[in-house]
This record gives C-alpha cells, sequence and structure tokens, in this order.
C-alpha cells in the first residue's frame, strides 16, 4: 500500500496531509479513499485513534448525542446497547472503523504538527512535527478538532496541593477515591458525568460551582436484542430510525432562534430542579439566571439528585486559595481536600491552543496573527491567505443541538469538491476569495442577533470582546444545502509560480470500500 509518492528517513512527501485521527481525520481518510486516493498520511499526537473519545474515560464519560446519530451516515452500527453510549462503546466503534477501512497504515502515531508553512512558487505546504519528521503536500487538512487541550484554571496555591490533582480529561484509574475527600471545581459537561458516579465511594465530594448549568433529563432506555435484530437485518429500519432522531434533534432550533420560547424551558426545569432537590437553597443555587441555550444544555437524570445525599456539598463562594491539605474559600471556610478534580473544559479559541504550532499562508500571513481581532473562516472549512488548506469543525460550525458528525460529513464532502475542482481545472491552489469570507461572516453574525446565544450570558461560544466564533447559526440541513456544491466564483485558482511541483497530481480513480 503506498501511502507516499516520495520518502526519505526525515521527509515525506505526498498529495494530503491530515493532522488528527479523531471522527473528523478518519472521516476526510476514508472519503479520500472512496475517492481512489491513497496518497495521504494522518500525523495522530497521542498513541491511538479516537481523539477525545481516547482520552475522555473519566467515570460516567457519555456523549449527549444519541447513538445512532453520533455515528457516520455510511458505517451505521446496529448494535448500539442504548439511546446515549458510554465513552467506550463509541471508542470501540471508532476502533472497528479503523480496522474496517484499513486506516492504520496511514496514521503515524505520537507525532504532532508544530509548523506549517505554505511555498506560493510550488504551491505546496511544507510541515514540521515535533519528531522532526517533514511532510511535504499538496493540501493539508486540520482534523484535529477544538476540544483537545484541558483548560488548568490559575489558582493561588494549586501547585503546593500535596494531595492528587488531574484534569477530567487526564483520569487518574491509578488513584483510589474511595473515603476520600475529593473536590470538584467545574460544573460543566465532565463533572455532571462523573460527579454523581463518584459520590457513593467517596467520604465527602465538595463541588464548586462559579455558574450553574442547564441540565435537562436523559433517555436512558437500552435497545432491545429485538430492535438490534432488526436494524441489522433490515438497515432500512436503522436509517429510518437515524432520520427520526435527526429531524427531532433539527427542531431545538426553535427555542434557539426564539429566545422567548427557550424562557418557557427554563421555567419548566425550574420546577424539575426543585422538585428534585430537597434543600431549596441548593436548588435555588442550581438555577441558571441566564436564557437556557445560551450556554451549553448537558444532558443527565443523576446530577440534581445527587445533592440530596448528605456527603455532597455544593460550594458557591469563589476560591482563595489551595493549601497543602485543603482548600480556602473566599468566605474563610477551609474545607480538607485528598484529591481535586479538575472539570473545567477545554481551551477552545484557536489563538490560544494552536500557540505551539506557527502557520503561515501567503505572504503576509501567519493565521494567530490573522486571527488577533476575530476568528473567521468560509464555512468553517476555508481561510483566506491559505491556499490548499481546510478545517474540520472550524469558526462557526459547531452545533449546539444536534450532531458534530453530519457537519463534518458535509465539510469533508465540501473539501473533496475542492480537490476536484483543482483537479479539473488543471491549477495547483485552490483559496478561497477574502470579500466572499468577509460577506458569510458578516451574514453569520447578523443571524447570531437575536438568538439565545446572544442573549446575555458568557460561554465558551463567545470571545474576550463577545463575538461568537464557534457556533453555526442555523439549521443543519441548510449547512449541507450550502456545501453540496462550490460556487466557483468565490474561489481563487491558481497555477505554481516556480519550479514544477514536487507532489506530482494523481488521477484518482474510484475506488470501492467495504460496505
Amino acid at each position: 500500500m503506498k501511502v507516499s509518492t516520495a520518502a526519505t528517513q526525515d521527509e515525506l512527501r505526498t498529495q494530503v496531509a491530515i493532522i488528527g485521527a479523531g471522527f473528523g481525520g478518519l472521516c476526510m481518510a476514508i472519503k479520500l479513499r472512496e475517492a481512489g486516493q491513497d496518497d495521504f498520511v494522518i500525523l495522530e499526537k497521542g498513541a491511538d485513534v479516537g481523539g477525545t473519545w481516547r482520552d475522555n474515560s473519566y467515570p460516567g464519560a457519555a456523549c449527549d448525542v444519541q447513538s445512532h446519530m453520533y455515528s457516520y451516515s455510511f458505517n451505521g452500527n446496529p448494535n448500539w446497547s442504548k439511546r446515549y453510549s458510554s465513552w467506550r462503546e463509541i471508542q470501540e466503534y471508532i476502533l472497528a472503523t479503523t480496522e474496517k477501512y484499513a486506516l492504520r497504515p496511514f496514521i503515524r502515531f505520537q507525532t504532532s504538527l508544530i509548523g506549517a508553512r505554505y511555498d506560493a512558487a510550488t504551491a505546496l505546504w511544507h510541515l514540521q512535527t515535533d519528531r522532526g519528521l517533514q511532510v511535504v503536500c499538496r493540501h493539508f487538512v486540520l482534523a484535529s478538532g477544538p476540544l483537545h487541550v484541558p483548560q488548568i484554571p490559575k489558582i493561588p496555591g494549586l501547585a503546593r496541593f500535596k494531595g492528587r490533582v488531574f484534569h477530567s480529561a487526564q483520569w487518574d484509574h491509578d488513584y483510589d477515591l474511595n473515603d476520600k475527600n475529593v473536590v470538584s471545581i467545574g460544573t460543566g459537561g465532565s463533572a455532571i458525568q462523573f460527579a454523581p458516579e463518584i459520590a457513593p465511594r467517596v467520604r465527602r465530594l465538595h463541588i464548586f460551582q462559579r455558574t450553574p448549568a442547564w441540565v435537562i433529563p436523559r433517555d436512558e432506555r437500552a435497545y432491545a436484542q429485538i430492535e438490534k435484530q432488526a436494524f441489522a437485518r433490515l438497515p432500512f429500519l436503522r436509517k429510518l430510525h437515524r432520520a427520526r432522531l435527526y429531524w427531532s434533534n433539527e427542531s431545538r432550533v426553535w427555542p434557539i432562534f426564539h429566545p422567548s420560547l427557550a424562557r418557557v424551558g427554563g421555567e419548566a426545569l425550574k420546577w424539575w430542579i426543585r422538585w428534585s432537590v430537597k434543600d431549596p437553597q441548593v436548588a435555588a443555587a442550581l438555577i441558571p439566571d441566564y436564557t437556557l441555550g445560551c450556554k451549553r444544555v448537558l444532558i443527565s437524570n443523576k446530577w440534581y439528585p445527587m445533592f440530596n445525599r448528605d456527603n455532597v456539598e455544593l460550594v458557591t463562594a469563589g476560591i482563595r486559595e489551595i493549601k497543602e491539605h485543603s482548600i480556602v474559600t473566599d468566605d474563610g471556610q477551609e474545607r480538607a481536600a485528598d484529591c481535586i478534580i479538575l472539570a473545567t473544559g477545554f481551551v477552545v479559541d484557536p489563538r490560544i491552543y494552536m500557540q505551539g504550532m506557527s502557520c503561515h499562508g501567503l505572504p503576509g500571513h501567519d493565521l494567530l496573527r490573522d486571527w488577533q481581532d476575530q476568528v473567521e473562516a468560509y464555512y468553517g472549512v476555508s481561510v483566506a491567505g491559505y491556499p490548499n488548506m481546510f478545517q474540520l469543525v472550524g469558526p462557526n460550525s459547531a452545533l449546539g443541538h444536534n450532531s458534530i458528525i453530519f457537519m463534518i460529513e458535509c465539510q469533508v464532502h465540501y473539501i473533496l469538491n475542492c480537490m476536484k475542482l483543482l483537479e479539473q481545472s488543471g491549477a495547483d491552489s485552490i483559496d478561497v476569495q477574502p470579500q466572499a469570507q468577509a460577506a458569510f461572516n458578516e451574514e453569520v453574525q447578523k443571524a447570531l442577533r437575536g438568538t439565545v446565544w446572544s442573549s446575555g450570558c458568557v460561554s465558551w461560544y463567545t470571545d474576550s470582546q463577545g463575538k461568537n466564533y464557534t457556533i453555526w447559526p442555523w439549521s443543519t440541513w441548510r449547512y449541507w444545502l450550502r456545501t453540496r456544491e462550490l460556487n466557483r466564483a468565490d474561489f481563487i485558482l491558481a497555477k505554481a509560480t516556480g519550479e514544477p511541483p514536487l507532489v506530482k497530481k494523481s488521477r484518482a480513480r474510484k475506488k470501492t470500500l467495504p460496505a
């Protein structure tokens, strides 16, 4: 199996370089193979595929999108055990998909990208890795995703704590939590999953909350064996079930676009919180003061009932300092601690998590400098000034209501169309018109006005100036429609100006892969 057109010990030449072997990178690789293109490489910083589902193995870790939607449309799994699967089951699906499509020979594990430079003379990208390997490629696809760099808070005294400290995304499975005094800092997506799981085991669990989250009930039903058998024997039933899930998820955009509806839903949830939590003061502290949907909505049946346990305390006071064996809050109260779990999420601003990687496009274009004032892209995929570079789950293409896998498949289709257009035109590079990118982002920001995301809260969707650079502000079917075909007028096609390209363009042949 040929991976590159040429290679030396320290240099690899290939048509396509993909960064990341999570859902995005693997989808890109599979669709390249289906198009007959085997001349690509995947650079993965971890020791295995899976991305966030390889890393997040904390107790109770699960997806908040239904299993049959949180999987590839072209590789359905009839055997999901329940409506919302655990991390282990999702990771097993990713591993099985990797084997099914024979992707491992294309992956360079434990290899991180530290620099990328575009050469306009040859229309090629030159990538530098932390292992000394240089990759020369025609197309460069960033599929690392925004949720892979843990956010470590700057708390006075954290470094001098003598107990155990770890982030939820780096769970220490060797540490015994039984009969320990545990502090959980944060009440986001991971905390609402692991805290109810560890509460019965620990002596005391102190939940430090800065801002409460809206948490809605979770459908925990398992699929019966007869349902799984029917999905396997009659694939159209599985596809019909997936379609039903898709459209039910799409219905959630109405409260997003109409905050008045979201406020009605919020009032209903307040009643549920008060009914679930026996202590009225604790219940009141768990009720958010912002519109439902402004921040990420979480799902759990165990979060609110957990606060009825005698060994669980909700702490809303700020942290003054951390001592060697305790944590002190602003009100002067000191609590003993054997372990601190940081449920503080991820660094999602690319201007921060990409600081370890330089990226230079056309002359005068440095990605972090171009994004210094505002993070922008064209449909979350292309960035003006960076020919032949593409992103998966880039700016304003994440979701608050449906499966990101759907968006990834749309983006991969878009990228393949860009490559196809380049091949058919005889050009060497494709870049988005700056004015097309500017017009698109103006449209996006206009659409975000009046939605729940602009109703006044501070969330990881927005930057320090309050600009939402994360969320797609419409239905996902609209994204599908708008990325099915390219508007050629929105792109700049160019020939290499210098020496003949070092990577020859391949004449791809359609290849049939496993069904």
